[in-house]
């Protein structure tokens, strides 16, 4: 299955080991998801799991990064003229909607309220119930 994650989701997984975002994170790594993404979401991914606050190593960073790009499905998202409040999330969503895929957030007051923009929890949930 096809999934856009949003940055939220790595820093989540990374920071605890538990929880719904690991989860999403674990079934990226399995195989059971696979990452859609484009060149401006793997920047802000590097970017923010970088900062000093979180103390990832590069080890880890690198690894992470190095199978979604391995493993994951790169595209060419189309701009949409959609109106963020931060910008910064606008490219997930057109790389989610450009695919046709689920968006996986922890913040989705950032996104437009759609059915495919779902936090971890809320995905993991459908997953269970199919």
């Amino acid at each position: 299955m096809l999934v856009v994650i949003d940055t939220n989701i790595l820093v989540s997984a990374m920071w605890s080991r538990n929880g719904a975002p690991a989860r999403v994170v674990s079934m990226i790594i399995s195989g059971e998801l696979i990452p859609c993404y484009d060149y401006r979401m793997l920047a802000e991914y590097r970017e923010v799991l970088k900062r000093p606050k979180f103390q990832f190593s590069d080890g880890e960073i690198n690894s992470l990064l190095e199978w979604i790009i391995d493993n994951g499905h790169s595209v060419i998202a189309r701009s949409l003229d959609t109106i963020f409040t931060d910008k910064d999330d606008k490219k997930f969503y057109e790389v989610a909607k450009f695919c046709g895929v689920m968006l996986i957030t922890g913040n989705k007051k950032h996104f437009p309220d759609e059915e495919f923009i779902l936090t971890a929890s809320e995905f993991i949930q459908q997953c269970d119930l199919k």
